[in-house]
Order: C-alpha cells, then structure tokens, then sequence
C-alpha cells in the first residue's frame, strides 16, 4: 500500500467486501480517464499512459481497495460518459454535470477549475454578464463540463460548439465570434497566441471534478465520497496538484457539489 493509501485508510478505514465486489467486477479497478483535461492529465508515462493528478487519484484508490488498477483513457468527457452504461470502467475521473448524472451517481468534488470567456481585440465587452446577449455568439468546446453549464444557462447569446478546445478556438477565430469559452489556464495560453485578446474577469462557473460510478455500483459511492473529502482533508489532493505542477486547479472545498 502507497503512503498515500495509508493516510486515507487510517482515516476511513478498510472498504467493506461488497464496496470491493462493486468495484471491480472484471477482477480489478478500471478507471475511466479524461485525456483532454490537460490539467489533470498533464503527462504521459514513458509507455504512453496517462500521469497527473486524476491517474494519481486512481491509483490510490485501487491501493486502498487492495485491487489491480486498469486505466481507461477517453479522448473527451463526453465519450467516457457515453461508456457508463456499457460496463468499460468501475469509476470515472471527470467534471460532475446534472446531465451526466443522470447515468452516473457523483462525489463531491475534489478540484475545480474556473471557467470564463476570451475576447478578441477591439471587443467591447468587460465583464462575464456583458455575454450573454442577443446577437452575440460564443465559441464552446462541445459537451465540455462548462459547455453543458452554457447549454443550461445561456438565454440570449448564441452558442457555437466545436470538436474539443482546438475546434472552438477554430470557430472562434475563423468566425470573428464574439467570445471563446474555455477553462482560465487554457484561455491564458491562448490569449498569448491571439494578439490583442483579452481574458474576461471573474468566471461564469467552475468545473467540479469528481469521482462517479455507474448507477448500477453505487453500492460503493458512500466509501468513494469519504475517500475524496479524506484525501482532501489529509492535504493528498494539494499534493498531487503541487507534484505535477499545475497552475489553474485548486483544491475544492470538503462537501462541493456531488
């Protein structure tokens, strides 16, 4: 058992049998992972597997249930909630959405990332409120955490989805849109490649990255909601984020979202 492991095992204890049973129906954990997330997929292992702070989370989790790890990779959130019902993984790594939710039952967070618009130059726009407007358009990666917040919360502004953050940037540029929603570290890098744009103050909302199963596992979901406040509360999560050197991504608060 890793060190980590042992800190949160000491904490909330040795998983009940049926807890491991749930989870590991095929003989080991198979944890789906979001490969597009560049802030908790920030490397790749030397045989081309996922590292960062989601894969770490994983790993830890398996260590605590005394189980073999599989990792699952997706190259979008949404195609990895799409395999909830066909049985590919026991947990999930992704942004916690009520849509989602309707096939996968959700921990509380264990990081957040912010979400907010870029402008292009010459934009008169000031604020994240000043958006959402008739006429005004807005490039978003599609079924994006943040890009279903949009689908609910948008009333006036017109909505223009791409094939993850590079095709919204496309639409973005090529359309002269009128704003680019994305996650702030990542708008940050944009903003230097597009001159004269500018990031927006504030935010529209935060992406909740949680742990989930399956609907048919949430036998297990009241361990997995004591190991995420438990890796936060033992300072686990900060770790991981302070190891893999990720600048955009902080530590939710104990009991966010889920």
């Amino acid at each position: 058992m890793t060190e980590e492991a042992r800190q949160i095992s000491a904490i909330i204890g040795a998983p009940a049998e049926a807890v491991r049973q749930a989870l590991s129906r095929h003989g080991m954990l198979r944890a789906g992972i979001n490969l597009s997330n560049f802030l908790l997929v920030s490397s790749r292992t030397a045989d081309g597997g996922p590292a960062g702070v989601s894969p770490d989370m994983a790993a830890i989790l398996a260590a605590c249930l005394d189980l073999p790890l599989k990792y699952v990779p997706y190259d979008s959130p949404g195609l990895l909630a799409d395999a909830a019902e066909r049985d590919e993984w026991d947990i999930a790594l992704v942004g916690a959405e009520p849509q989602r939710a309707a096939v996968i039952d959700f921990t509380p967070a264990y990081t957040e990332i912010e979400a907010t618009y870029l402008v292009p130059a010459g934009s008169e726009l000031r604020s994240v409120a000043e958006v959402d407007r008739p006429g005004r358009r807005i490039a978003v990666a599609a079924r994006t955490a943040y890009g279903l917040w949009l689908e609910r919360n948008v009333r006036e502004a017109e909505l223009v989805s791409g094939e993850g953050f590079d095709g919204a940037y496309r639409h973005f540029v090529d359309q002269k849109l009128d704003a680019l929603a994305g996650l702030r570290p990542k708008l940050i890098e944009d903003e230097k490649t597009l001159p004269g744009s500018r990031m927006l103050p504030g935010r529209f909302m935060a992406v909740q990255q949680a742990l989930g199963t399956p609907k048919a596992s949430g036998v297990a979901l009241d361990y997995l909601r004591s190991f995420v406040a438990a890796a936060i509360e033992s300072g686990i999560v900060a770790q991981l984020i302070a190891r893999h050197g990720v600048t955009g991504l902080s530590v939710a608060e104990t009991g966010s979202g889920g």
